[in-house]
């Protein structure tokens, strides 16, 4: 009896490594880590956010709206829990990116802004915070590449035989990626118009 016990317990072994579980855990676990730096350099770029506004303000006092909508965006982005959860969420991961997205066109309008104030872009401390954003956004790009990479090879993993059965008998679906919102607009070439606008009738 305990040989027969024996035999059923190392052909269930090699049945669970030939059928991709093993290929699937190691996935699994490779989108949570790549997850996990994504959200790091996020959490970088939200800390730098404050020294940045305040280091705006002391020049541009007169640019609150701009100011606050930065500071509002921040704290949205701090109010969602980015945790490995997420991932199989694909409503809660589009709320995450969508919150994402808010900061970074805050931080946009925030530097269209800085560009009417030469001594503001001339102080060091704010030439040292731009250059850590410029980092930090580096950092987040690549982060977000190698997420996208891992979700891609875990989703093709999922729907390939035969690990499509055992992630569909253990319950494993596909994840959510990055996407782009505004992948219209974004897709167009722009215009280059170089004729001068007509002067406006008196």
């Amino acid at each position: 009896m305990r040989k027969i016990l024996t035999v059923l317990a190392a052909l269930a072994s090699l049945s669970l490594t030939n059928c991709g579980y093993n290929a699937i855990q190691s996935e699994d676990e490779q989108i949570k880590a790549n997850w996990s730096e994504v959200v790091n350099q996020y959490q970088r770029r939200a800390d730098l956010v404050p020294n940045l506004v305040n280091s705006v303000k002391g020049f541009a006092q007169q640019e609150k709206d701009v100011l606050l909508g930065v500071t509002n965006a921040r704290a949205k982005v701090g109010s969602i829990q980015a945790t490995p959860e997420v991932l199989n969420d694909p409503a809660a991961f589009q709320k995450f990116q969508a919150a994402q997205g808010e900061l970074s066109s805050a931080l946009s309008r925030l530097l269209v802004v800085t560009e009417n104030y030469p001594q503001l872009k001339s102080d060091a401390l704010f030439k040292d915070l731009m250059s850590q954003l410029e980092g930090t956004e580096n950092r987040i790009t690549v982060a977000r590449n190698r997420y996208i990479k891992a979700v891609q090879e875990y989703n093709v993993t999922i729907r390939s035989v035969p690990t499509n059965f055992t992630a569909m008998i253990f319950g494993y679906k596909e994840k959510p990626n990055f996407t782009v919102e505004n992948e219209k607009e974004i897709s167009t070439a722009p215009k280059v118009d170089f004729n001068p606008a007509p002067a406006p009738s008196k």
